[in-house]
């Protein structure tokens, strides 16, 4: 029979190190479990990727959604939101901002926000091809008519080109207004009537899906809703967990969106053609020769992104060429009017943008035109004005001078005569008294022929 400290020695030599390898084994497995459990809560989170489209649509913000959409996919994101504010833009850009939405693997709201914002023009049409179109309080979107002209003031064009640009810009709605589920008749009236509905007008007319006052209450509303893709399959919002993530624009990309903006292209092109023009027409300044180099350089690389059209170039090189013979021949200003007109229209074609307008404004079409005709006219008249004057050295610059007879001169005789401070020889056809002026006709050598004054 044991006794109790038999008992006790036994307790202390087996079951106490075995429990304190059990605490020990339990705490390895914990700290090096603890990670791999950290990383698939990280991993169970929901990814939604911010994208932001501010300002006009042009190439660069098309390319920078592309890139965000593409981004989005490689993280196996869950939403995209797209935030925009923009008074329209390019129609190529639009139609390609727009096919990418529709094709992209995730889900994709377009929301109008913050407060004061809209989504016009070209932002209508991406706003109505969203999974999911959103508005914040105090926006408005719509007034999406077709224009031709130069930014917001059309042009008279054809009515059966008028109809056909619309008939076609309509088309274009339905073709994905529709599959969303939303009401094409009362989009329609945005193309057709240049109609523009508040956020409240557009929930009511069943064109955008819901009203938000923050990202986080947009989110917040579309977790467990379920949506419909463009394809028809049907899928369920699980936002709960969810990370956000910022796609942003690169320096690049800012940059080169300053360079694409019509009238930023259109001052470019003007600028490089007014500092090439003056440095070859004033040799050595060196300054507008650099920078009109550059300019045109960058107007150059924005007319491979912008849908240039050749007849507005060739409007502005017919103006510049009016601006040079206003200078040489006396048209009484009418070589100058007919450039400053061809040079507002060649602004006015200069962008190929018929659905959703995106052209060189007035303000600035008639801000570079008017200083620019002034510039070339004044500079051509210098280049002309300088062929008349004389030379300022040499012998011709003796010819049509004055000077003093010092020593008298006599029909046959050579005298003195004093010119800019020299003397020089002189002879007369008549006899010519000392300290009368007389001018220069004829250098012949180092001998002056003259006349008396």
């Amino acid at each position: 029979m044991l006794s109790a400290r038999d008992v006790a020695g036994f307790v202390r030599k087996n079951v106490l190190p075995r429990r304190a390898l059990f605490l020990a084994a339990a705490a390895f497995t914990l700290f090096f479990a603890w990670p791999t459990c950290a990383d698939q809560h990280a991993s169970s989170a929901t990814t939604v990727l911010d994208l932001s489209l501010e300002g006009e649509v042009n190439p660069i913000l098309a390319t920078y959604i592309d890139e965000g959409l593409a981004d989005a996919a490689s993280r196996q994101a869950a939403l995209v939101v797209i935030t925009m504010d923009t008074p329209g833009g390019l129609s190529d850009s639009m139609k390609d901002i727009i096919q990418h939405i529709l094709n992209a693997p995730m889900p994709v709201v377009v929301y109008v926000s913050p407060t004061g914002s809209r989504g016009a023009s070209a932002g209508f049409f991406i706003l109505l091809s969203a999974d999911i179109a959103a508005m914040a309080p105090g926006t408005h979107t719509g007034a999406a008519s077709p224009l031709i002209g130069i930014g917001a003031y059309p042009v008279a064009i054809d009515e059966t080109l008028r109809r056909k640009i619309t008939n076609d810009a309509t088309a274009f709605l339905r073709s994905f207004a529709d599959k969303r589920g939303r009401n094409p008749q009362l989009a329609e009236t945005a193309v057709t009537e240049a109609r523009a509905f508040t956020e409240k007008e557009a929930l009511d007319g069943k064109m955008i899906d819901l009203i938000a006052t923050s990202e986080e209450d947009l989110l917040h509303k579309l977790d467990g809703r379920e949506i419909t893709r463009f394809d028809g399959t049907k899928i369920k919002l699980a936002l709960v967990n969810h990370v956000r993530a910022q796609f942003q624009l690169s320096g690049r990309q800012r940059f080169l969106a300053r360079i694409v903006a019509p009238d930023i292209f259109f001052l470019l092109l003007i600028v490089g053609v007014l500092g090439l023009y003056t440095e070859f027409t004033h040799p050595g300044m060196i300054v507008p020769g650099v920078l009109g180099g550059i300019s045109l350089l960058l107007a150059l690389y924005a007319m491979q992104l912008l849908p240039v059209n050749i007849a507005g170039i060739l409007l502005i090189l017919l103006a510049i060429a009016m601006f040079i013979l206003e200078a040489k021949f006396t048209s009484h200003g009418v070589l100058a009017v007919g450039g400053i007109i061809s040079m507002l229209l060649g602004a006015v074609f200069l962008i190929r943008s018929p659905l959703t307008s995106g052209g060189v404004s007035l303000g600035i079409a008639l801000a570079v035109t008017l200083p620019f005709a002034a510039i070339t006219v004044f500079l051509m008249r210098l280049v002309l004005r300088s062929r008349q004057w004389k030379s300022s050295t040499g012998r011709e610059e003796l010819l049509g001078a004055q000077g003093v007879v010092v020593s008298p001169l006599a029909a046959t005789a050579e005298g003195l005569i004093r010119i800019h401070g020299e003397l020089w020889r002189a002879v007369s056809p008549t006899n010519v008294p000392e300290g009368r002026e007389v001018r220069v006709v004829k250098v012949e050598g180092l001998k002056l022929h003259v006349e008396p004054v």
